[in-house]
């Protein structure tokens, strides 16, 4: 059983999805980044100075004691982080959209190159052996 474990576990295909997720997280961590960093703030100023991130719906506030300390956090719906994170998801999708439709173009030429246009018919294939017969003539 470990044997076959090895085996699945070092196939060439589980190894690329590795790879690929590692370099998914990374992605996703620089898309956030620059969602947050520069699309929000630039989305927020062309709405009236909007912060997404501090977007929020209080639901209960916060409670303080007497003495000035916190006693009830509050709660509160963040839907500007939900925004933002809708933001997120919309260029990941959108450049994963770009990059599986460079690699179908790129494997459509591919096939198209390697491709061999397909044997006539006999039929056809025995008339122009004729004609090429009755040219010689």
């Amino acid at each position: 059983m470990l044997k076959e474990f090895k085996e699945f576990a070092m196939k060439g295909n589980l190894i690329d999805i590795a790879i690929g997720f590692v370099m998914g997280v990374a992605f996703g961590k620089v898309v956030t980044a620059f969602t947050q960093g520069i699309v929000a703030p630039l989305v927020g100023q062309l709405v009236s100075g909007i912060d997404f991130n501090s977007m929020k719906w209080v639901i209960k506030p916060a409670e303080a004691g007497a003495d000035g300390v916190e006693t009830a956090a509050e709660v509160a719906v963040l839907y500007g982080a939900f925004i933002t994170t809708i933001i997120d998801f919309l260029i990941v999708a959108f450049v994963m959209f770009l990059v599986v439709k460079g690699i179908n173009k790129a494997k459509k030429k591919e096939v198209e190159t390697t491709t061999e246009p397909p044997a006539p018919p006999a039929d056809i294939k025995l008339l122009e052996e004729i004609r090429d017969l009755l040219k010689k003539k």
